[in-house]
């Protein structure tokens, strides 16, 4: 199994918290998937991402806050992820992945 980590921290000014809660702001799960995302296309660029097969939001990451997004690659078409902030768990899931034929757009 493959695996990759990498740390990341959006901060306040971030365009997101302009609406995403006014006075308690949380960072949107889309963002936090569109970091997981990111990750994995740059860690694994010969593939393209097919199907996100599962998501779960377990617990609300603010601004400013530092958290990991982690990748293992457990079989040739599937990575499991996870983001953690200190010892909790934000969000777990799975993607499905293809390579890529040349007719997908990055």
């Amino acid at each position: 199994m493959l695996e990759h980590k990498q740390h990341y921290c959006i901060p306040a000014t971030h365009p997101c918290f302009a609406g995403h809660f006014p006075g308690n702001p949380i960072v949107p799960g889309v963002v936090l998937l569109n970091y997981v995302q990111q990750q994995l296309l740059s860690w694994l660029p010969e593939y393209a991402i097919d199907t996100l097969a599962q998501a779960k939001f377990l617990y609300p990451l603010e601004p400013d806050q530092e958290f990991t997004v982690n990748l293992t690659h457990v079989s040739a078409h599937k990575i499991k992820f996870s983001c953690r902030y200190e010892n909790r768990t934000l969000l777990t899931g799975s993607f499905i992945i293809k390579e890529k034929t040349g007719l997908e757009n990055d």
